[in-house]
C-alpha cells in the first residue's frame, strides 16, 4: 500500500471531524445540552481510489456530556483500502472554561490501533492536544498539535485556525497545518462554511498544499535527482438533517481528494441520536 494515502485520509478526517463518529468540535454552533446527555453515532462510508477497486469502513461510538461544559467519547473504528485494512480505537474530551466575553476549550483525542497491507504488519497511532478561545460569542482562535505513527510515516504536525460565527446561522473556518517534525513533509491549507438551519444544515470545504515530503537522493556520484512531494487537493460538501422525532440527526458527506494524480472519492453517512432520558 502506499501509506501516503492512508496518511490522507488521517489528515482529511479533522477536516469535517464535527460530523465524524465522535461528533465532537468545539468550534461547531450547535447549542450543547445544559444537562448530562448520552450520544450513540453510527457511521458508514464507501471509496474509490484510482487503480484498485476502492474499499470502505464504519465506525460506532458514545459520547457523554456531563454538563453543558464536559465531554467525552470513546469510538471503534474498522477501515479497509484496496489490499490494506486497519482497526483502531479512539478517545477523546474537552473541557470548556470561562465567562462572558472569553470562554477557553482544551481538548485531546487518541486513535490508537494496527492493520496490515497483505502480508506486511503495521501500527496506528495519531494523538492531538489543543486549545481554542471564543470571545464575544463569535470569533474563535485554535492552536493544536496533532502527532502521527502510521508505519513509517512519522512526525507532528501544529495547526492554527480562526473561526467566525457571522450569526446563528452561518459560520467561517480557515486553518494552515505546518509540519515540524519526522518526515510528514506536509503543509496544508483549509476553509470551510457551515450553514445551519432548522430544517437542514449544510457545510462544504476545501484543503490543498504538500502532503508528503520532497525526496532528494543520488542516482550515481554524479547525479542527484529531487522527487517532489505529492500535492494534495481535497473538496467536500455534506447536509445535515435534524430528526426531532427520533431525537437524532443524519448526515451525508461527500469527498474528493486529487493526490498528484491518485484521485479517491468517499461518501460517508452518519446517523447520531440521542439516548436515556428526554431534556425538558
Amino acid at each position: 500500500m502506499n501509506f501516503g494515502r492512508l496518511i490522507i485520509a488521517a489528515l482529511a478526517a479533522p477536516l469535517f471531524a464535527p460530523y465524524a463518529a465522535l461528533g465532537a468540535d468545539p468550534t461547531a454552533a450547535p447549542i450543547v445540552p445544559s444537562t448530562s446527555d448520552d450520544r450513540i453515532a453510527l457511521s458508514a462510508d464507501g471509496s474509490t481510489l484510482t487503480g484498485t477497486n476502492g474499499g470502505g469502513g464504519g465506525s460506532v461510538s458514545w459520547l457523554h456530556n456531563f454538563d453543558a461544559d464536559t465531554l467525552a467519547g470513546v469510538a471503534i473504528e474498522h477501515q479497509t483500502l484496496f489490499t490494506s485494512n486497519w482497526t483502531f480505537g479512539s478517545v477523546n474530551g474537552s473541557v470548556t472554561r470561562g465567562t462572558g466575553d472569553a470562554r477557553y476549550s482544551v481538548y485531546g483525542e487518541a486513535h490508537e490501533g494496527a492493520g496490515d497491507d497483505g502480508p506486511k504488519a503495521f501500527h496506528y497511532a495519531i494523538e492531538a492536544v489543543g486549545v481554542i478561545g471564543t470571545y464575544y460569542h463569535r470569533f474563535s482562535a485554535q492552536l493544536e498539535d496533532r502527532n502521527f505513527d502510521i508505519e513509517t510515516i512519522h512526525g507532528n504536525l501544529p495547526k492554527v485556525g480562526l473561526s467566525y460565527l457571522w450569526g446563528p446561522h452561518l459560520l467561517t473556518s480557515v486553518a494552515y497545518s505546518y509540519s515540524v517534525s519526522g518526515n510528514l513533509g506536509t503543509r496544508l491549507t483549509a476553509a470551510r462554511i457551515d450553514i445551519y438551519g432548522a430544517a437542514v444544515s449544510f457545510l462544504g470545504g476545501v484543503a490543498f498544499g504538500q502532503a508528503s515530503p520532497v525526496i532528494l537522493g543520488a542516482v550515481s556520484n554524479e547525479i542527484v535527482v529531487l522527487v517532489p512531494g505529492h500535492r494534495l487537493r481535497e473538496g467536500y460538501v455534506g447536509i445535515t438533517k435534524p430528526l426531532p422525532h427520533l431525537r437524532s440527526d443524519v448526515t451525508l458527506v461527500a469527498d474528493y481528494q486529487d493526490l498528484s494524480g491518485s484521485k479517491r472519492a468517499t461518501l460517508t453517512l452518519n446517523y447520531i441520536f440521542h439516548v436515556g432520558h428526554k431534556p425538558k
